[in-house]
């Protein structure tokens, strides 16, 4: 089951970092971006690069089953 978590959780966050990146004009991310705009402002990609990477190690660690 932590394969299935950890892969879930790893793609999420490769989502998230390459939207980010690209500045994407995708729906969901656009829903992201509109929703933490009112918190971070301009730095809301930056922050959106920061979460990928994170959520993407968090997501090895369940994979492996070293956390969670």
């Amino acid at each position: 089951m932590n394969y299935l978590w950890g892969s879930l959780m790893a793609l999420i966050g490769l989502f998230l970092l390459v939207s980010a990146l690209k500045k994407s004009e995708f729906i969901i991310y656009k829903l992201f971006v509109a929703r933490a705009k009112l918190l971070w402002g301009d730095n809301v990609h930056s922050f959106f690069v920061v979460v990928g990477v994170i959520l993407m190690g968090l997501s090895s660690l369940f994979f492996f089953g070293i956390w969670g």
